[in-house]
Formats: structure tokens, C-alpha cells, sequence
């Protein structure tokens, strides 16, 4: 009798792996018509059909246009931040030759700071602000704040090790995003136009240098 029961069970439940894999889909579909048409021009019935299913699958799964706009912008900068902390990541053990670790790293956060899906996060928080105001922390939270917090981590122990001069990690992370991102943002006109892998580099070379002349090792360290 246990044994019927269960098996009852098993098949009276939804499959919920399928729903799981249908979630996602709508999500992924989500997000690329709202980057593609703005917040305002996408209908949920471009989405569902992007995604393949019902109009009313994607309603049941998500509720209404806002809810699933917030967790379509949630997952895509989860997927963001994966990146960034992936790059950071590869400071964890850095070699002898700092300098040309730090400069992959930069140059890589670059590529995912212009990437496309970084640029549509950025274009629609921004078209957003005003109807979702919270949307700034949702995924500046999830973007920048890993990132940073990730980057100081790291940082204190380059420092701890004596490969960095002693310094405020949380600090020295923030200044050295902010010679990334300053410059990229003025070269690529706030996104409006793409850097060439030339532009990204000097940046990317001229931010550690900078970075270094600060916080590299005293001379004889």
C-alpha cells in the first residue's frame, strides 16, 4: 500500500524539473525582448512566444509585466556578476608577475562591463528608475557590489601577503573600479557606442598602472 501511495504521489505532482526549465526559458525570453524593445513596447505575449509557451504559463508563473521584469533583470545581472567574480577570481593566486595579472583582469572586467547583456542592464535600469525605484539596488546589488566586495577580499590578501602595500581593501577596490569604469564609461558614451579592444586595453593598462603606483609594494618590499 505505501508503495501505491507514493507512486500516486510521485505522478499527482507537476514535473518540477519542467517547470524549472519553463521558468527559465521565459526568463532568458524576457530579458532579451524587455533589452530589445524597452520595458514599455514589450507585451507578455511577445515574450511567451519567445519563450514558447502560453500567454497565460507566463502569468501563472510570474503574476504580472513588473514581477517578471524584476526577476528577469535579477537572474541577468546573477549572470553578470558570475562573470566579474570568475575574473576577480583568477587574483586569488596571482604568480609573480602582478602587474600582468592585474591588467588581465581589468582588461577582462571591461569585456564584461561592455558586454551587451551589461549594457541592456544598465539601459533599462535607467529607463526604469522612475516606475521601479528600487530596481537601482536590485541589481547594483547583485553587479557591483559582489563585484566589490569580491575585488576587496582579494585585495586584502595581496596586501596581507606583502604583494600590495597595506591599505583599506573595501577602499582600494572601489578606486581601482573606478579607474575601469570612468574612463569606459566617457569613451563609450555612456554606452551609446562600442570601445575597440585597443580603447579597452589602454584603459585597462593605464588603470593599473595607476593603481599600482599607489598600491603596489614599497620599493626593497
Amino acid at each position: 500500500m505505501r508503495v501505491v501511495m507514493a507512486e500516486l504521489t510521485t505522478a499527482g505532482r507537476p514535473d518540477s524539473r519542467g517547470r524549472i526549465d519553463k521558468r527559465r526559458a521565459i526568463l532568458k525570453a524576457a530579458f532579451a525582448v524587455f533589452a530589445e524593445q524597452g520595458y514599455a513596447q514589450a507585451s507578455v505575449q511577445e515574450i511567451a512566444e519567445a519563450a514558447g509557451v502560453a500567454k497565460l504559463t507566463v502569468y501563472n508563473h510570474f503574476g504580472d509585466k513588473e514581477s517578471l521584469f524584476r526577476q528577469a533583470m535579477e537572474v541577468a545581472a546573477d549572470a553578470v556578476s558570475a562573470e566579474n567574480l570568475a575574473v576577480v577570481d583568477r587574483l586569488r593566486d596571482p604568480g609573480d608577475d602582478l602587474r600582468a595579472v592585474f591588467e588581465d583582469v581589468a582588461y577582462s572586467l571591461l569585456q564584461v562591463c561592455c558586454g551587451e547583456r551589461s549594457h541592456a542592464l544598465r539601459r533599462l535600469t535607467y529607463g526604469q528608475i522612475a516606475r521601479i525605484p528600487d530596481i537601482v539596488e536590485i541589481v547594483q546589488g547583485r553587479t557591483g557590489r559582489r563585484l566589490a566586495e569580491a575585488l576587496a577580499d582579494r585585495l586584502a590578501r595581496l596586501s596581507l601577503s606583502g604583494r600590495l602595500r597595506p591599505c583599506d581593501p573595501a577602499l582600494a577596490a572601489e578606486q581601482f573600479l573606478a579607474l575601469l569604469t570612468g574612463p569606459m564609461e566617457a569613451r563609450t558614451a555612456l554606452g551609446t557606442r562600442t570601445a575597440s579592444p585597443e580603447e579597452a586595453r589602454g584603459v585597462a593598462d593605464a588603470a593599473v598602472d595607476t593603481f599600482l603606483r599607489a598600491y603596489g609594494p614599497a620599493a626593497g618590499a
